[in-house]
């Protein structure tokens, strides 16, 4: 396991691949951790060096008392790709990662050669749902929101296979003040005036079945960016890096030669 020590919070991290292939960065969901990602890097072409991490909050990633900014995860994302000694990536990110890799674009271009927002938005919900969700954690915690969420995040198909259960467990075991943490930022997040103003080869990833950010809602964000492209996953829910890895890693995998970052 490899840990990053920013300072004020230190990220649990994977680097795969050889120090001289393609950068590309993965940045995970809300009440996720870096596996998500493991079935779609499987799958991609070899050659690519790999980031992915735990967000702050999640996963094995130090969870410090919230709330948490949108600034502050695109920071700490900043900070780890210089850790690494990582720049001029293909960035991907999944919902909050989404959010944050819009932040970070918008920031750092230096960072990110290119866009992959999945299953994501410029902004996601509103205040008052958010608000909502946080009171619901605060009095429950995490699992209070389990079946829900599942429902959302997957298919009725994978629901009901046993290893949907595995992915509850990760969401129920997310720690409640980096879960809250990153309500907070979410809630408090707009990216429709940077996203709109960035220039730079984008990908918008959607799914069907998707319960949180619906297709219509990623078209939207995708096309504030002028020449993005849009692809649509079929019978998968929110989380459609683990319940549909082939499909994923086949328009992810087709773009990076689009870019010639392969």
């Amino acid at each position: 396991m490899q840990m990053a020590d920013l300072g004020d919070v230190r990220l649990h991290y994977r680097v795969d691949g050889p120090e001289d292939g393609a950068p590309l960065v993965f940045s995970n969901a809300l009440g996720t951790d870096l596996r998500i990602w493991d079935r779609v890097v499987a799958r991609l072409p070899e050659g690519l060096r790999i980031l992915r991490y735990d967000t702050r909050g999640h996963g094995l990633s130090d969870a410090p008392e919230g709330p948490y900014s949108m600034g502050t995860l695109v920071r700490d994302t900043e900070r780890l790709m210089a850790h690494v000694e990582m720049q001029d990536a293909v960035v991907v990110g999944l919902s909050l990662g989404g959010m944050i890799a819009q932040g970070l674009a918008a920031k750092r271009l230096d960072l990110v050669r290119a866009l992959v927002l999945s299953n994501t938005a410029c902004k996601i919900g509103t205040r008052a749902i958010w608000e909502q969700r946080i009171a619901q954690v605060e009095a429950g915690g995490v699992a209070a929101l389990a079946e829900g969420t599942m429902q959302r995040w997957f298919s009725a198909r994978f629901r009901a296979t046993p290893e949907s259960a595995a992915w509850r467990h990760m969401l129920e075991r997310s720690p409640v003040q980096g879960y809250l943490g990153c309500c907070h930022a979410i809630a408090g997040t707009d990216f429709i005036t940077p996203t709109s103003g960035l220039r730079l080869a984008a990908l918008g990833i959607a799914s069907s079945e998707d319960g949180s950010t619906p297709p219509d809602l990623v078209r939207e964000t995708t096309e504030l960016i002028p020449g993005a492209q849009f692809r649509l996953i079929r019978g998968a829910g929110h989380i459609a890096c683990v319940e549909a890895a082939d499909a994923y890693a086949a328009v992810l995998s087709e773009f990076l030669a689009a870019q010639g970052h392969l």
